[in-house]
């Protein structure tokens, strides 16, 4: 297990803007991706670490008969309830945060990718990392590949937009941007750029 501290980047982008697409081009240039939604999926999976303090705080009908959160119901409640978000983000941002950071310390690599879909959402995330890079595409792009891989309405889909920053903001706040409308060829060439940046800028060349 490595002992200094990793040298991370932070990747974003709004609900459908390709960043797991963009994570898995960097997995196949032999980098080390720790996305925080599997995290999440595994502490509130049966059994997950977090499971008992969800249970404690929102009570059984919110957790499955598998003794997983059931994500459905409270996704609704987390809609329709500030107070209800920020209690389920109170107990799962800190342990989400632990968990990649532990993921970090134990990868081999020039350098490690996190994805955080709320990355400037949650104000403590940005400065973990040495870069953050934004994966962008129209807003209706967005909500036309988030209805075609979800069966989510266009309404719902523009509901979880606007709790995310904004398109400009998010631009306005990244170091690097990957602009994934224009092809997969195109996309994987941004990638082989921004990786041979990202191998010299953690090796000690800062050149970014």
């Amino acid at each position: 297990m490595a002992t200094e501290t990793p040298c991370r980047i932070g990747v974003t982008g709004g609900i459908g803007s390709g960043k797991s697409t963009v994570a898995e081009f960097f997995v196949r240039k032999g980098i080390v991706v720790i996305d925080t939604d599997d995290l999440a999926h595994a502490l509130t999976g049966p059994g997950g670490a977090a499971m008992p303090a969800l249970r404690a705080a929102f009570g059984d009908r919110y957790v499955t008969a598998e003794g997983a959160l059931d994500r459905v119901r409270m996704r609704q409640l987390a809609f329709s309830d500030d107070k209800a978000r920020h209690r389920l983000e109170a107990i799962l941002h800190p342990m989400i945060g632990d968990a990649a950071r532990a993921a970090s310390y134990a990868a081999e690599s020039p350098y490690v990718i996190v994805v955080v879909p709320l990355l400037f959402e949650s104000g403590s995330w940005r400065e973990r990392f040495r870069r953050t890079l934004v994966v962008d595409c129209p807003e209706e792009e967005q909500v036309r590949r988030v209805i075609a891989r979800s069966g989510l309405k266009a309404v719902e889909v523009l509901a979880i937009m606007a709790r995310q920053v904004s398109r400009a903001e998010r631009l306005r706040l990244a170091d690097d941007v990957i602009d994934n409308s224009s092809g997969l060829h195109v996309l994987e060439q941004r990638v082989d750029e921004l990786d041979l940046a990202y191998r010299k800028l953690c090796a000690g060349d800062l050149g970014l």
